[in-house]
């Protein structure tokens, strides 16, 4: 964008207005939101393999803290309660995807236990990494590509922010979308009144499926996006669950091909998609972050040559309140001091050669992230495909340096779970300061709130897992950790030498053809590697975005629809939360989550999922067609 473009937008609060911002109010109820988020993201990304996003339902809760009970009146402050308060969120989905592997070969009796220190070390130097890698790319991907990257859940959280401020009609589209979420998401998976999942085998097609999660904030983040980037999402998974799984399936037959232990015959859709096209999507994911570097090297070099500039004493043109960020010797000087403490403190399992992997795989993450969460938002940010791509670098290198055996595994485990977390919170920073640029905050204040939710997090986080593991044990039934077996399975092939290189392989040369076609490779292969069960939503609401876009007089119709859809994840967001804290409440001989789970004698089945959706999907068509209220 130009700097004429630039310059012509103008956040809500100006920047000659000073606000109340980083108060003792927003940093305390900030960080209990982090420790809430954190533990109930914690749970329910080991129990179904992903997190919710919390920078919305932190927002709205903020509202309702801030602005009701407390009376007090500042949108800013608001905004750096969400801010803090989503780290949280962050460093639980990067521990939980990588640390239960240590858990559980602790449970095969080869290591022991990681420490509550050891654990708080590790997520700390992950979280504060992350901010300090989005730090000197503020300018380059909030700034100057404002309007060319969306960021859904950062602008749908300043949509929630803005309509809170304004009141009136703006702000009741918004809370009706969250209500509505709201009842929908516990009907679905609190009573369990229909299977929030709907997936279907087609038996003439041997090895492919379709399905949808029939949730309200995949409709609203299709919709945000748009029909282009939730159509190349789609493409991914049509791929995968209509030509390699039924190719898959044809050529396997009864044969026994690692890493499934079972004939392919009997792996079933969703057997096949674990055991071999999470592997390729990680190979395309992993291409597709290498050739999107190569593609932002001007980027970064523009960037980090401005940096050096500041380095030197030499001011920026832009001066104000919102455009101050952190002191680029106080992150160049911080980066410095974790990579020598990683090395040199002895409770981080990592030596000087995973401290140099950390440092290089982490600020290619940390891009590659911040720019992919501006495409397919936070939650669809695959964080554990990164992790993969960086445990088989790390696993290789380490065992070419002679640190084989659990030990080799054990700092795998630990570079893999620290990169993942860079990547989990510059993702999460990239959005939280998005919607801070939409509203006007101060950057350097929101940056400082991001470090002090990362610290609470990581403080927090090791009980949560003791707890977790104490109570189940990671690989059970109740937390089967779907990601973390997942790198402990690709820690131990690379060790042991037996990894499947072919899929990871198939992967990358899957990439390389999309970007020959010219197609963008990293949503495609977003689609690839997460199941076509979330890409088909998404394009439900890509389609009624496109479908009211090509009637260009109806701009303020879908600017409502915007308004609605950011409702509607805010409302999945706040329920999610509120249904894992069920789930570890005991009740009788289950927790009080199965005891509402089995209030209702009926479950509407698949064809009921899919008609509700409908008339979810309806309710957003409604509110982009139905005239403006007048006041």
């Amino acid at each position: 964008m130009s700097n004429e473009n630039q310059k012509e937008f103008k956040p809500y609060i100006p920047a000659d207005k000073v606000l109340p911002e980083l108060t003792v109010v927003s940093i305390i109820l900030g960080i209990l939101l982090a420790v809430l988020f954190g533990g109930a993201n914690a749970y329910l990304g080991l129990r179904v393999g992903m997190t919710v996003s919390a920078s919305i339902p932190a927002a709205v809760i903020s509202m309702g803290v801030i602005r009701v009970i407390l009376r007090r009146d500042s949108i800013l402050e608001n905004n750096l309660v969400q801010t803090i308060g989503s780290a949280g969120e962050s460093v639980a989905a990067g521990a939980i995807f990588t640390l239960p592997a240590i858990f559980m070969w602790a449970a095969e009796g080869g290591v022991e236990n990681p420490s509550l220190a050891e654990i708080a070390l590790i997520t700390l130097v992950g979280g504060v990494l992350g901010v300090l890698f989005m730090i000197p790319l503020r300018s380059a991907l909030i700034v100057k590509e404002h309007g060319t990257l969306p960021y859904p859940e950062g602008t749908a959280c300043a949509e929630v922010l803005l309509a809170g401020e304004a009141g009136g009609a703006k702000a009741s589209t918004v809370f009706a979308g969250l209500g509505i979420a709201a009842v929908y998401k516990f009907i679905a998976d609190g009573l369990k009144a229909f299977p929030s999942e709907v997936d279907f085998t087609i038996k003439k097609y041997n090895g492919s499926g379709i399905g949808m999660d029939v949730l309200p904030a995949l409709l609203g983040v299709g919709y945000i996006c748009g029909a282009k980037i939730s159509s190349y999402l789609l493409a991914g998974g049509t791929v995968a669950w209509f030509v390699i799984m039924p190719l898959i399936a044809l050529f396997g037959g009864d044969a026994v091909m690692y890493p499934a232990t079972a004939p392919i015959s009997e792996l079933g859709t969703w057997g096949i998609w674990s055991n071999y096209i999470r592997y390729i999507g990680a190979g395309a994911v992993a291409c597709g972050g290498i050739l999107s570097l190569i593609k932002s090297l001007p980027m970064i070099v523009t960037t980090f040559r401005d940096a050096m500039k500041g380095l030197k004493g030499s001011k920026s043109n832009d001066n104000s309140r919102t455009a101050q960020d952190l002191s680029m010797n106080l992150v160049l000087i911080g980066i410095g001091v974790i990579a020598i403490a990683m090395w040199l403190i002895p409770i981080i399992p990592v030596n000087f050669i995973g401290a140099i992997i950390i440092i290089v795989c982490g600020f290619f993450f940390a891009t590659v992230s911040s720019r992919m969460v501006g495409i397919v938002g936070s939650s669809n940010n695959p964080v554990s495909g990164m992790a993969i791509a960086t445990l088989l670098i790390s696993t290789i290198l380490l065992k070419a340096s002679g640190a084989i055996g659990y030990p080799g595994m054990v700092s795998a485990i630990a570079i893999g779970t620290v990169i993942c977390i860079i990547a989990a919170v510059a993702g999460d920073t990239s959005q939280d300061l998005k919607t801070g640029y939409i509203v006007g905050a101060t950057p350097k204040k929101q940056q400082i709130g991001e470090l002090i939710g990362v610290v609470a997090s990581a403080i927090a986080i090791g009980g949560i897992l003791y707890l977790l593991n104490s109570a189940w044990g990671y690989g059970s039934a109740e937390l089967p950790a779907p990601q973390a077996t997942l790198m402990k399975m690709v820690v131990e092939g690379v060790m042991g030498g037996n990894l499947p290189w072919n899929l990871v392989f198939a992967g990358v040369g899957i990439a390389i053809v999309v970007e020959i076609l010219g197609i963008p490779v990293l949503p495609f292969a977003v689609g690839l590697y997460l199941p076509i069960h979330l890409s088909t939503p998404m394009m439900v609401g890509g389609l009624i975005r496109w479908f009211f876009e090509r009637k260009k007089e109806n701009k303020e119709g879908i600017d409502r629809g915007v308004l609605y859809a950011s409702g509607l994840i805010a409302g999945e967001g706040l329920v999610g939360i509120l249904l894992a804290v069920f789930a570890i409440i005991p009740a009788g001989e289950g927790s009080l989550g199965d005891l509402v789970g089995s209030v209702l004698p009926f479950n509407l089945g698949n064809w009921g999922g899919l008609i509700v959706f409908a008339l979810l999907a309806a309710t957003l068509v409604y509110v982009i067609a139905g005239k403006k209220k007048s006041k």
